[in-house]
């Protein structure tokens, strides 16, 4: 699609008491759609058009949730008349101490990196195919707080990061409400596996689909502890994946076994003090039992809340937990192609209003054109 008729669709809709802004975010958008990797000034082309994009980001006036909202809209009627679309999510870091004279920032891994955090959250079909942003939540680490990650655990979840993935959840269980006939799945990595997240998909009543790594305790009598009592299930078939080839090792086929089991979580002890009830839940696991001698075995856990009845179902879902690796995609687009990173602003607010309309400009270069990947491939690199 034309970058100014594409522009026009997912932007032309902003409400603001000013048109102007309006027809200025459709500008800027369509000479980003245009030239991705561009400075700010090169995709202007000239000086006139640099200095009304440099006001517009730097306009107090305007919230980022302002414009990302038309591009919700037009990627809701992309849902509409779907089966199911999966929420995926995932965290990057947008480094920029390259650039230290933008205020507003945080430390990264350590008190010399100095960025933000970014989790995104995208609308993905089972096919891979990308419909658009749902939500992006952007936080600093204050440097003050430094060193202090020993305390966490005396602090709420709504204190701490981990709340990212509760308010993603939210967000998809909001758009759940206004389209019962799709299935909105909320897709999260290892970090996602949180027990609160399966209290808060519950009081919702909102699908989701982690991949686990905490060895959880379990209503059972026989055996309490997650991984022994879902390696003691009868395998109920088998997968074959592509693994691709990978700078330790060439590609190769792996040949998974699969089983699966609907299991009681245990409460935790804090999420009891917090009034979560017991859980009921489904594990998947998908195992390289036999692997060469050389090889690493594959191993991937999944945990759901959506019934697991038969073989069939626990492949369908490990496919759909594949396609988290698209949101990596994305990053990487925003990143590499759309150069987030070397954009240069005075702070933060202005770097996150820029952020808002390439973040829409990043999803686009996945989508136009959109073809599909080869799906034994994405099934292992995804995972």
């Amino acid at each position: 699609m034309d970058p100014g008729k594409w522009a026009e669709q997912e932007f032309g809709q902003a409400q603001w008491g000013d048109q102007r802004l309006t027809k200025r975010l459709v500008v800027l958008a369509t000479q980003r759609a245009a030239m991705p990797n561009a400075s700010v000034p090169q995709s202007c082309q000239n000086l006139a058009g640099t200095r009304a994009a440099y006001r517009f980001y730097d306009n107090d006036q305007i919230e980022v949730e302002q414009i990302l909202e038309p591009h919700r809209r037009a990627s809701l009627q992309r849902l509409q008349g779907r089966a199911v679309v999966l929420a995926v999510q995932d965290t990057t870091q947008v480094d920029l101490t390259d650039h230290p004279h933008t205020q507003g920032t945080g430390y990264l891994q350590d008190l010399k990196h100095t960025g933000f955090l970014l989790h995104s959250t995208l609308w993905v079909t089972p096919q891979r195919e990308p419909l658009g942003l749902i939500q992006q939540q952007v936080w600093i680490r204050d440097p003050a707080d430094f060193g202090k990650k020993h305390q966490r655990d005396k602090r709420l979840i709504t204190e701490k990061e981990s709340q990212k993935w509760l308010t993603s959840l939210q967000a998809v269980a909001d758009v759940q409400k206004k389209l019962r006939e799709t299935q909105l799945v909320s897709v999260g990595d290892c970090e996602a596996d949180l027990y609160a997240l399966c209290g808060e998909a519950q009081r919702l009543e909102q699908s989701f689909l982690v991949r686990a790594c905490r060895d959880r305790l379990i209503e059972d009598e026989a055996e309490k502890h997650l991984w022994k009592y879902l390696t003691k299930q009868p395998m109920a078939g088998t997968l074959e994946v592509a693994l691709p080839r990978q700078a330790d090792r060439p590609a190769r086929t792996a040949t998974l076994s699969i089983r699966f089991a609907q299991v009681i979580l245990r409460v935790p002890l804090r999420e009891v003090k917090q009034g979560y009830p017991q859980i009921t839940a489904w594990v998947i696991l998908a195992q390289e039992e036999m692997p060469a001698p050389l090889d690493k075995p594959i191993t991937w856990k999944l945990l759901t809340n959506i019934p697991t009845q038969d073989l069939a179902q626990a492949i369908e879902w490990v496919n759909w937990y594949s396609c988290r690796w698209v949101v990596e995609m994305f990053h990487r687009v925003l990143k590499s192609g759309c150069r987030i990173e070397k954009r240069q602003f005075d702070d933060l607010n202005n770097t996150r209003r820029f952020l808002a309309v390439d973040s829409v400009v990043a999803w686009r270069v996945l989508y136009q054109p959109y073809s599909p990947t080869d799906e034994l491939h994405c099934l292992a690199g995804g995972l």
